[in-house]
């Protein structure tokens, strides 16, 4: 909640990660706590439509499913003829995660870091709930990404949350970690893979439509910002300076009125293009605050995204 005090440390506790396999586990099963379902249940339901195997062309019947119609068959038939797929027992989910230095950043609630951390914990138990093999690749280290083989074994998804919990080595990466990542996954994921890429894109996301796209001509992809209210609206606290990881210094003047309605505008524009690009490569966006509970977010999307779900 907004003036909630932060945690102690921007580095993710492994019993917090590991206590939330009880908000995603019980799929399908009866519960005293029936919020407990919601995640795990949602995930199913709004991925229920991809990861699926073609199994037959058949003649067209009263009831069945007109977006699956075959209409190279049709037409050559003159019958009308439907696409029969059946869905796979497991697919393949790769959770891309930013543990980069400028994700142990947060103003209210929680650290960047923490809820990144957090979302994939609840996204990881939801997919090894439904056997689906889960994966990792977490990237802006400076000791070099970390890749973690998909499996359906949750001793493996376990080694992925405890490297999570664990600091990071400081000092600077070169090149773009995310963008780098996506374009080493978009070489080797496997065909229908579910990527969700968790972390900072308060970024120009101009370089991150070429890897996006090339991942999204065999696989699903899901962004999920992860949002400080400061990436947006400065409080007014008079002349700061800010630097980068590579040295560059600003000084802004916080109390300017007009120097924080250009700042948020800034950011407004650069979320409106990553929402533009998202949407014209067929790319879902689910932004997370650092202010506000992840499971409670990731439901509230997950449901939005299953009411405006169209079959790509």
């Amino acid at each position: 909640m907004a003036g909630q005090r932060l945690p102690k440390s921007p580095i993710p506790e492994l019993d917090d990660l590991l206590e939330l396999r009880h908000q995603a586990h019980t799929l399908g099963l009866a519960s005293h706590h029936p919020v407990n379902t919601m995640l795990c249940g949602l995930y199913a339901s709004v991925f229920r439509g991809q990861g699926l195997d073609f199994e037959e062309v058949r003649e067209y019947r009263e009831g069945d499913e007109i977006r699956n119609m075959d209409w190279r068959v049709t037409a050559r038939t003159g019958t009308p003829h439907l696409k029969v797929f059946r869905e796979e027992r497991e697919r393949t989910v790769m959770l891309c995660v930013d543990s980069g230095p400028h994700m142990r950043f947060g103003t209210r609630g929680s650290f960047k870091s923490v809820q990144a951390a957090r979302a994939a914990a609840l996204l990881g138990w939801a997919a090894s709930s439904r056997q689906d093999r889960v994966g990792a690749l977490l990237f802006g280290d400076a000791a070099g990404a970390q890749f973690f083989q998909p499996s359906r074994a949750r001793r493996a998804l376990w080694r992925m949350l405890r490297s999570l919990a664990q600091p990071g080595a400081t000092g600077s990466t070169p090149g773009d970690p995310m963008v780098d990542s996506l374009r080493n996954l978009g070489r080797g994921a496997s065909w229908g893979t579910l990527v969700l890429v968790i972390g900072d894109f308060n970024r120009d996301p101009e370089a991150l439509e070429q890897p996006i796209g090339r991942l999204r001509q065999r696989n699903d992809v899901v962004l999920i910002p992860v949002d400080d209210i400061a990436d947006w609206e400065l409080p007014p606290m008079g002349k700061v300076v800010f630097a980068s990881p590579s040295g560059a210094r600003l000084e802004l003047d916080t109390d300017s009125t007009e120097g924080r309605r250009r700042y948020r505008e800034a950011w407004e524009l650069r979320r409106d293009k990553l929402r533009r690009i998202a949407t014209r490569l067929g790319a879902d966006l689910l932004p997370i605050t650092t202010h506000e509970d992840v499971h409670r977010t990731l439901t509230d999307g997950l449901r939005w995204r299953a009411r405006h779900q169209v079959v790509r």
